[in-house]
């Protein structure tokens, strides 16, 4: 049964006018360009949110131009819009709606935003638990001149029976950077990341694997020609583990000489 609504919230220091139009107008700035944070991770160059009632809220794949249109899909429509104060959207890819509120804290700004089903609704992408803390490192950073926060091409995925346990431990006791706190109530984020630098380690749930070594841990590399790299992996004969496929990200895993995997994905076009 899917659960009926997920909340987060986050402290800036910065006062809610600011906060409301950092959040809205550089979304694009402050939303990290992961493999799993998008749609579509393969063709995505960008986030949107178009202000006032009934502007959209978007995941961009190609900028509007006179011949070829815009290319994007509609995340959802705008309910809602208090400027320094709140907006809600209702969603357009699932059956949920977002409310984000934005109030005075200890001189500052707590930013709260809670989604969730509508009635009679039965699909639910909760993902704005894992997303809001990264509005945050974008308030703390001070860099109003900083770029969108892109992740680079290699990449680690290591398998846990509880990853938000396992990403929070890691991050207190390693240092590892994260934004994740284990709640009291067990809301906890569907995805779990940590970063060194501009590098992700995805901290994923364990899965049963075939053979006498369970996996516990995966590479992840990020590639320009996905089919073209398949097809080399499967002319050397290696081991495939899963062909390509589509979810988020476009991608395949592979096991080398030795049962290591490796998961091949399509690199965005943002990727350098």
């Amino acid at each position: 049964m899917t659960k009926p609504s997920a909340s987060a919230s986050v402290e800036v220091a910065t006062d809610p006018a600011t906060a409301f139009r950092v959040f809205t107008a550089e979304i694009d700035l402050w939303w990290v360009r992961g493999p799993i944070n998008f749609f579509d991770a393969t063709r995505a160059i960008g986030m949107q949110i178009e202000p006032g009632l009934g502007g959209r809220i978007l995941e961009i794949y190609r900028y509007a131009d006179a011949a070829a249109g815009e290319d994007v899909l509609e995340l959802g429509q705008i309910t809602a819009w208090e400027p320094g104060t709140f907006f809600a959207y209702r969603s357009s890819v699932d059956d949920t709606e977002t409310e984000i509120r934005f109030e005075p804290s200890n001189g500052g700004t707590r930013v709260s935003v809670e989604q969730s089903l509508v009635q009679g609704g039965d699909k639910a992408f909760y993902f704005w638990p894992n997303v809001i803390p990264w509005f945050a490192d974008r308030i703390a950073s001070a860099a109003a001149t900083q770029g969108p926060a892109e992740l680079d091409r290699l990449g680690i995925a290591l398998y846990y029976e509880d990853p938000a346990a396992a990403a929070d431990w890691l991050a207190r006791v390693f240092g590892l950077e994260s934004s994740l706190r284990l709640s009291a109530d067990g809301n906890h984020p569907s995805w779990n990341e940590l970063r060194v630098g501009g590098s992700a380690i995805m901290l994923l749930a364990s899965k049963e694997r075939v053979g006498p070594h369970p996996v516990d841990h995966a590479v992840w590399v990020y590639v320009d020609d996905l089919d073209a790299h398949f097809a080399r992996s499967t002319a050397e004969g290696a081991a495939i583990v899963s062909a390509i496929e589509q979810h988020g990200y476009r991608s395949y895993e592979v096991a080398d000489l030795e049962g290591h995997h490796w998961r091949f994905a399509q690199a965005s076009p943002a990727m350098g």
